[in-house]
């Protein structure tokens, strides 16, 4: 009786190792193809955040009251506001 418990118990747990395991495999897979869009995304948006400060550098040393507008438009749209 022990015994016939004891291989069920074993049973499950083998197919609960093979169960991660697959698991683990594919997200480890789709992880390695989300990686190179994610560095790439990251990318784009330090450039785009040394725009926005060359932009405000730009427009202190020649003010416009056009490019403080969108300047502000851009800074109340931090990811931490956007977040919330």
């Amino acid at each position: 009786m022990t015994t016939t418990v004891l291989n069920f118990v074993l049973l499950v747990l083998a197919i609960c190792g093979v169960f991660f395991a697959i698991s683990t495999f594919t997200r480890t897979r789709e992880l390695r193809l989300i990686a190179p869009q994610a560095q790439q995304d990251n990318n784009v948006l330090a450039r785009m955040q040394l725009l926005a400060n060359q932009v405000a550098e730009y427009n202190q040393k020649y003010p416009s009251a056009e490019l403080a507008r969108i300047l502000q438009s851009i800074q109340s749209k931090t990811p931490a506001t956007a977040a919330k």
